[in-house]
Parts: C-alpha cells; structure tokens; sequence
C-alpha cells in the first residue's frame, strides 16, 4: 500500500499542472528566479525522455544585461526585415522577462534513434522548462517566432551546423495572472482503440 505522503505529493502536482497557464510575455517581470532556483529548473528540465540517452539538446541561457543586449540586436536585424514592423514588435515581447532559456534542438542525424524522437525530446525540455517554472512559483511562456528561424538570429546564440531552435522559454514573475481560455475537451480529441 503506497503511504499519504506520495499521494498528497501527486496531488499536489496534478492541481499544480491543472491551473498551469501561459501568462501573455510582458507580464513575465523582475525578480526571476536566482542562480539556484535556476539550477533547480534546469534539473526540471532535463528530466525528460531521452531515447538512446543522446541528451539532442543544449541550452542557452540569457539574463541581465546580455539579454538587453540580444534584444537589442534582434530588434536591428529585426529593422532590416520586409516584415519589419511585425517582427518587432514580437521581439519586444523578449524584453521584459528577467530569464530567456532558449532549447536548441541538436537532433544527431543519421542516428538510429530517428531524428523525429530526438526532436521530440527537445520539445519535452521546453514543456518541462515551462512546468518547472510554474510549480517553482514563477511563469513562463513558450514562443518561437521569426527569431527562431532567421538564420542571422540564430547566429547570435553561437548554433551549430544542423541545430534549431525548439522553442524560447521566458521566465519571472507574473506581473499579471491570463486570463483562463478554452480549452480542447477530451472527449474531442481522444478515443479509446477497440480490440
């Protein structure tokens, strides 16, 4: 028989996980989580399924004046762009969250762990990035957009030769809380197979 303390403790994560919500990126506010509480979240983090233990991600992270200063940058080059009044405004949605993690998918092609599951991984570091911040008190957003995907961005995280970015993870206090939204019901979206 398992004893009270799991039980309460699996509660306790499950009402965690129910309430979980993404507060909208200018809401993410200072204080951010301190040089342990983001070791923590980073340990959260790398807790996910990892076929063949390839650990296909790595992990940038951006605080403090380097992430004013990447702004920054991502705001010029966002300047240069046909699409230059759309794309900067989704990068000031950088600005105000006091820790940036961006996952880099770094899939190892050719591996026999199929590059579909390494990619897969690097989404559950971005999910468990965003559950770890919840349950540790603070909230977080998952994005992409155009910096994800411009190669000139990209280059001002250092990437590799065949790494992506998966998602970035912004990180603080929410200033305040979003409004809860529809969500998919399960029973549109599920079936059980019949034998």
């Amino acid at each position: 028989m398992a004893s009270i303390a799991p039980l309460l403790s699996a509660a306790s994560a499950a009402a965690v996980l129910t309430r979980r919500r993404s507060p909208m990126p200018d809401a993410l506010v200072a204080p951010g989580p301190n040089r342990e509480e983001t070791e923590r979240l980073i340990e959260i983090a790398l807790r996910v399924p990892d076929h063949g233990r390839l650990s296909p991600w790595r992990l940038v992270l951006i605080a403090g004046e380097a992430k004013q200063r990447w702004v920054e940058k991502l705001l010029e080059l966002a300047g240069q762009r046909e699409d230059a009044p759309k794309t900067r405004v989704s990068t000031r949605k950088l600005a105000s969250a006091p820790l940036v993690v961006v996952v880099v998918s770094s899939a190892i092609p050719g591996h026999k762990v199929p590059e579909w599951e390494q990619w897969l991984s690097a989404g559950a570091v971005c999910m468990n990035l965003v559950n770890g911040a919840h349950a540790l008190g603070f909230g977080a957003n998952w994005l992409t957009g155009w910096h994800a995907y411009d190669g000139r961005a990209t280059a001002l995280l250092g990437l590799e030769d065949g790494q992506k970015v998966a998602g970035v993870v912004l990180i603080g206090n929410v200033a305040a809380e979003a409004p809860e939204r529809p969500r998919a019901r399960a029973a549109d979206v599920t079936r059980w197979l019949e034998a």
